[in-house]
C-alpha cells in the first residue's frame, strides 16, 4: 500500500472559475497541424500517426469534440480536431452514433482509433474535466492544458486522472501538453497520467507535469502487469510528491527529464519492472529513483543522469532506494533510436519546450530548441473533402523470384465485413483486403524466419490510388522499412530477416483495396 503522506504544493496556487460557452465545429482559412515526429516506443508496432490523412475540424467544446467523433464515417476514419478554448464540464455533453462511444462529464476516447486532438489559437483548456483512453489505438493528444480534474469532490472527472488509459489500449502520444493538479488524493485528485489493463506503446514527450500527489502510473496493482513499452522525455515534473512514475511490471524508457522537488519518490519500479534512466536532472528532490512502498522489486539500467541536492533513505523491508551510489541493476536495449542531451542542460532546454503553448518547440539534441517543420493538414471544414487525388497506376515491372506471400500465413489490424486477410496473398487479383475504415494494417507471416528486400502492393480493379500514405514494416521488431505516397512501383526495403512483414495504410481516398501483398527475397 502507498503510505499518505501531506503534499507540499507552490505558494499562491487558485483555480480560475471560467463560464462555460456554447461551441460549434467552425469553417476556419488555417490550419495547425501536429508538428514535430513521434519518438519512443510509440514509434513502435506500426507507430502513431493520429488522425493523419483525414478531415480536419475546429470545435470550441466538449460537445464539438464528440460530435466530430461520432460524425465520421466509421471508428476509425481519421481526423484531427483541433481545439481552442475551454472545455469543462458545463460544455461537454454525450453525443451517439455508430463511430464513437462517449460520455458526459470527460472527453471519452473510447473504442475508436485514428485521432488527433491539437490545441491552437489562443490555447485549449480541459478544466476540471479529464481525457479517457479506452480500448483505443492510434491516438495523438498534442499542446493542450488539461488541470484539476477530481475524483471526490465536485465535479468529478475521469477517476481523478488528468489523461488516463485503459483496457487494450495501443500507441499512443502525448506531446507538448500540461497536466496539474491541486493537491494530492486528501484533495481529491488522483494520477496526472495513468496507464494500466494492457496499454502499450505510449510516449509522453516535451510535458509539464506538477503540483499534484501523483505524477502517473503503469498499471494499477502488483498483478496489473501486462502494460509497458513506454518513453517518457524532456518532460518537467515538479512539485511531485510521487509516482514520476509508477512502474508495474514492463519496460519504460524515461530520458531527458527535469525532476525537481520530488517530495517523497520519484522513478518507482516494483513487480519486475525495467526502467532505463538515462541524463536526467534530478534537483532538490529525495528517493528519485528505487523500489518504494512495497517489497516486490523492480529493476533499473542508468546512465548520464545529474543528482543535483537529492537526499535517500535508508533501505528497508519495502523501501530499496537505488541510491546514493545509483548504479545499474539490470541492462535494457530499447528498440528505436532517439538523441541525448547532455543532463546538465536539460533544465534549460525543458524549461523552454515542455508543455502547452511553447510553440511545439523540441531539442535539436544539442541542448538547443528548434521548430519543426509542421505537418501538412487539410484546413478546418465540417465536411470532408471531395477532391480525389490523381490515380496511381499498378506495378509495371514486377519483381523477379518466387513470391514469398504464396507460403505464407496473413493476419491484420482490422478488416472491413466480406474481405479476407488471406486475399492479400492467394495469388489472385479477383479477390482483395480492405480496412475496416481508411487505415489499417496487414500481414503476411511465416513459421521461421525468411529474408526479404522487396514488396509489390497491387490494388484491386477499380481501387487503383487509393492508397496514400503507407508504411512497411518488419512485424517481428516494429522497425519502419520504407514509407511513402502511393503504390505505383516495386518498394525496396533493407534486406531483412523476418517471421512477419506489415503493410500499413497511413492514409487514403475512397475504400483501399489491397488484391496482392507480395514478398520477394530478391
Amino acid at each position: 500500500m502507498r503510505r499518505p503522506v501531506a503534499l507540499r504544493l507552490c505558494a499562491g496556487l487558485a483555480t480560475t472559475a471560467v463560464a462555460a460557452t456554447a461551441g460549434v465545429m467552425l469553417t476556419m482559412p488555417t490550419a495547425s497541424a501536429a508538428t514535430g515526429g513521434v519518438t519512443g516506443y510509440a514509434t513502435q508496432n506500426g507507430g502513431t500517426t493520429g488522425g493523419a490523412g483525414g478531415q480536419t475540424v475546429r470545435a470550441t467544446t466538449g460537445t464539438a469534440i464528440h460530435q466530430a467523433l461520432c460524425s465520421r464515417a466509421s471508428s476509425s476514419t481519421p481526423i484531427t480536431i483541433q481545439v481552442e478554448g475551454t472545455i469543462n464540464h458545463g460544455n461537454t455533453a454525450k453525443v451517439s452514433g455508430d463511430s464513437c462511444n462517449t460520455a458526459a462529464g470527460v472527453i471519452e476516447l473510447k473504442q475508436i482509433s485514428n485521432v488527433t486532438i491539437i490545441g491552437v489559437g489562443n490555447g485549449a483548456v480541459f478544466d476540471q474535466l479529464g481525457i479517457h483512453i479506452r480500448e483505443s489505438s492510434n491516438i495523438v493528444i498534442q499542446n493542450v492544458t488539461v488541470k484539476n480534474v477530481k475524483k471526490s469532490g465536485s465535479p468529478t472527472s475521469n477517476g481523478g486522472d488528468a489523461i488516463s488509459m485503459e483496457s487494450d489500449v495501443r500507441n499512443v502520444w502525448v506531446d507538448h501538453v500540461t497536466l496539474e493538479a491541486s493537491g494530492g488524493e486528501s484533495e481529491g485528485f488522483d494520477g496526472l497520467f495513468d496507464m494500466k489493463d494492457n496499454t502499450q506503446y505510449v510516449t509522453l514527450s516535451y510535458s509539464t507535469l506538477r503540483n499534484s500527489g501523483r505524477g502517473g502510473l503503469i498499471g494499477s496493482s502488483e498483478s496489473d502487469v501486462s502494460n509497458g513499452f513506454v518513453t517518457f522525455h524532456h518532460n518537467l515534473y515538479e512539485n511531485i510528491d510521487s509516482r514520476a512514475p509508477l512502474l508495474r511490471g514492463g519496460v519504460a524508457h524515461m530520458y531527458n527529464n527535469h525532476y525537481k522537488k520530488l517530495n517523497e519518490s520519484g522513478i518507482n519500479s516494483r513487480a519486475g519492472a525495467r526502467a532505463k534512466v538515462d541524463n536526467n536532472y534530478f534537483e532538490d528532490a529525495k528517493d528519485v529513483l528505487g523500489t518504494f512502498y512495497t517489497d516486490a522489486a523492480g529493476t533499473w539500467h542508468v546512465s548520464g543522469n545529474v543528482f543535483d541536492n537529492v537526499t535517500w533513505s535508508a533501505k528497508g523491508t519495502d523501501n530499496n532506494p537505488a541510491g546514493p551510489d545509483v548504479k545499474s541493476t539490470t541492462t535494457v536495449n530499447v528498440p528505436y533510436s532517439f538523441a541525448l542531451d547532455p543532463a546538465n542542460c536539460v533544465p534549460d532546454v525543458v524549461g523552454r519546450t515542455a508543455g502547452a503553448n511553447k510553440g511545439l518547440q523540441v531539442s535539436d539534441g544539442n541542448c538547443t530548441p528548434q521548430t519543426p517543420d509542421p505537418t501538412p493538414t487539410q484546413p478546418p471544414t465540417t465536411q470532408p473533402p471531395t477532391t480525389q487525388p490523381p490515380t496511381t497506376p499498378p506495378p509495371t515491372t514486377p519483381p523477379s523470384g518466387t513470391n514469398l506471400s504464396l507460403t505464407a500465413g496473413a493476419d491484420g489490424s482490422s478488416k472491413a465485413s466480406g474481405t479476407s486477410y488471406g486475399n492479400v496473398r492467394d495469388g489472385s487479383m479477383g479477390t482483395h483486403w480492405s480496412p475496416a475504415g481508411a487505415t489499417g494494417s496487414v500481414s503476411v507471416k511465416w513459421g521461421s524466419a525468411v529474408s526479404v528486400s522487396k514488396v509489390a502492393i497491387r490494388e484491386a480493379s477499380g481501387s487503383a490510388g487509393s492508397i496514400q500514405g503507407w508504411r512497411v514494416l518488419n512485424g517481428d521488431t516494429g522497425t519502419v522499412l520504407a514509407s511513402g505516397t502511393g503504390v505505383g512501383s516495386t518498394i525496396s526495403i533493407p534486406v531483412t530477416s523476418a517471421k512477419k512483414l506489415t503493410f500499413e495504410i497511413t492514409g487514403s481516398t475512397g475504400t483501399p483495396k489491397v488484391a496482392e501483398f507480395e514478398t520477394y527475397a530478391g
